[in-house]
């Protein structure tokens, strides 16, 4: 921007900002534009608009009267459309005012809604591929206005020109870019003709594209929207929809689901992804808008839940941002997102009434969506929880089945918490679900809604503790020196030592220690260290009396048996100490450094007594 000279200008004088197009188109190409590709998607733009307001003069013309024809030889590239046109007056308006749009026209303005561009900026996109843009025109409005022709130039200057009405016999506007050199890429015929093909297949004008080489010209949307079109039967249909989404995403989808808000003029499909994906990964949808590529990659059209489809929209009242690359986020996008989100719950729905299979395939693949849709949806909640798998003592499950055998059921709060005690609960008959996993232990609790019957608890180590068996007096009392010298090895673990009798034999020690239990016994240590500064006085004042851990031995397993009759002092502690260290393992938690060095140590003298007593 250049700022004009002060003499001209007296203090206090309104001024008028200088541009530099320049710097503009910089800022355009680097900020706005996502690559200089859009210069094509912005000329279709404005001929479609272009089309719409011609239509708007002639609503009874054929169908086919009016279109828009695209022609690149590799030396120029040539859009021309049978459009609205423009006078000589619109053409310093508007082409010679940047940042104001045609389709702002006092005569037009209650149709803004029908055109696709309102920014008034999309014709400089061309500077991006061209040093020089050149417009013919004739007004359809004023049938005896002369042609009109515009050249503008990248530096910002521009000329404007009557010409004799032969220079362009019917109203329309021609387009006509010289390409520099270092955008060869984006201009050769083949790309000019990709790149039509790719923002233009669904435009409801007919489009054709000229190579150049005196062929027949070739038709750029040759076809409607697949949804548009009207097909034998619904099996049809539906094969003709998967096979579109499979062209334009790559993959065969699990079923397709067909869109029509006719309150904002949308409709298309989403796919339903074959594949888990992780939580939380939204893809990207494709939005046209009214016929016109907008996004490959809109994410704000559908709610976080819904990562397991992927969509094809074409919508009349959606707004595109500045760049028309996204959406605007304004209270019709927010309603247009809740009525998809509604469209797939009716999904889910309908199959779960009559398409059990599908249902199937569905949820073993998106489980975790269904899951997580469940947690904030009544209504999916009473419908798929009893069919939604979980991980338990049963094995992988649906909470249906699994309720059929357990009346009670027990939640776990963590993983490592389920894997501590799956096998011995499994053998005592305790009906265990794994709640670490994303939103399983909300959705386990919420169980007695749909099944009254059922009762659900959080597994409390006490009650697994109940179910294991006391060994007898004598037993116990022949044991008490090993578990003392044991309770003095593990003191250091603030871990108690138990012997009691389970299920499995072959399982030799249970530990039960849980999250919550290590994170207080380590606050608590932090206390004692710190005492007497002011961080130890906080964590004095939090500290509670912290619960131990349990290693409890089984003395059922022989290994545990033998192990109680050692009488080394030495050897009794180390066989605890590998007791303990199995047993840890064996809960798959991460290991703290001493319970590593604990492990590796009591291995070492194990294996060093016994190298000992073969000698």
């Amino acid at each position: 921007m250049t700022l004009p000279d002060t003499a001209a200008n007296p203090a206090g004088a309104d001024r008028t900002f200088q541009v530099d197009l320049r710097g503009l188109v910089d800022l355009l190409s680097h900020h706005l534009y996502s690559s200089p590709r859009v210069y094509l998607r912005e000329l279709l733009q404005n001929a479609v608009d272009a089309l719409t307001a011609r239509r708007a003069l002639a609503p009874d013309a054929p169908t086919d009267a009016f279109g828009i024809r695209l022609y690149a030889d590799g030396s120029v590239v040539r859009v021309e459309d049978d459009g609205v046109g423009l006078t000589e007056a619109d053409v310093h308006s508007f082409l010679a005012t940047i940042g104001r749009s045609s389709k702002r026209a006092d005569r037009i303005a209650e149709q803004r809604g029908d055109f696709i561009g309102q920014f008034g900026i999309g014709l400089l996109s061309c500077f991006l591929v061209a040093d020089e843009i050149h417009v013919l025109s004739r007004s359809a409005r004023t049938p005896d206005a002369p042609a009109v022709e515009w050249r503008g130039r990248g530096d910002g200057s521009y000329t404007v020109r009557a010409l004799p009405a032969s220079a362009r016999t019917r109203p329309g506007t021609t387009v006509t870019l010289t390409p520099r050199a270092d955008a060869a890429e984006w201009t050769r015929p083949a790309q000019v003709h990709a790149l039509a093909r790719h923002f233009g297949s669904l435009l409801r004008h007919p489009v054709t594209f000229d190579d150049g080489t005196g062929g027949q010209d070739v038709a750029v949307n040759p076809e409607p929207a697949p949804w548009a079109r009207t097909y034998p039967t619904p099996g049809s249909r539906s094969r003709a929809l998967a096979a579109y989404g499979q062209g334009v995403f790559g993959f065969t989808p699990l079923d397709t689901i067909e869109l029509d808000l006719p309150a904002v003029g949308l409709k298309g499909i989403a796919c339903v992804l074959p594949e888990a994906v992780p939580a939380g990964r939204r893809h990207g949808h494709r939005v046209h808008v009214k016929g016109m590529l907008l996004s490959e990659q809109a994410e704000e059209l559908l709610p976080e839940w819904a990562f397991f489809v992927r969509c094809v929209i074409d919508a009349e009242s959606l707004r595109p941002t500045a760049s028309r690359e996204s959406l605007y986020e304004d209270d019709t996008l927010a309603a247009v997102r809740d009525a998809l989100a509604d469209r797939l719950r009716d999904w889910i729905a309908r199959a779960a009434a009559s398409d059990p299979d599908l249902l199937g395939r569905f949820l073993q693949a998106h489980h975790l969506a269904v899951k997580s849709l469940a947690v904030h949806d009544d209504e999916i909640l009473r419908m798929l929880l009893p069919w939604l798998p979980f991980e338990t003592t049963d094995g992988h499950t649906t909470l249906d089945e699994f309720a059929r055998t357990h009346r009670t059921v027990l939640v776990t709060s963590s993983v490592e918490e389920f894997r501590q005690v799956a096998a011995i609960a499994s053998a005592a008959g305790l009906g265990v679900v794994n709640g670490g996993y994303t939103y399983d232990r909300e959705l386990v609790h919420r169980l007695p809604e749909i099944r009254p019957e059922v009762s659900v608890a959080d597994l409390d180590p006490a009650t697994l503790t109940a179910h294991l068996d006391p060994v007898d007096r004598e037993t116990e009392l022949a044991a008490v020196a090993y578990l003392a010298l044991a309770r003095d090895a593990l003191a250091v673990f603030d871990c108690d030592v138990a012997l009691r009798t389970f299920q499995p034999a072959s399982a030799p020690a249970l530990l039960v220690d849980s999250r919550e239990a290590r994170h207080e016994r380590t606050r608590s240590q932090l206390a004692r260290e710190q005492e007497g500064g002011v961080w130890g006085d906080i964590l004095g004042a939090l500290r509670q009396e912290a619960p131990r851990a349990q290693l409890i031995l089984n003395q059922l397993n022989p290994l545990v048996r033998a192990a109680v009759t050692i009488e080394e002092p030495e050897l009794a502690r180390t066989s605890a100490e590998a007791l303990y260290g199995q047993a840890a393992l064996l809960s798959r938690r991460p290991l703290r450094p001493a319970e590593s060095s604990l492990i590796n140590r009591s291995f070492l003298d194990l294996l060093a007594h016994a190298l000992r007593k073969d000698s």
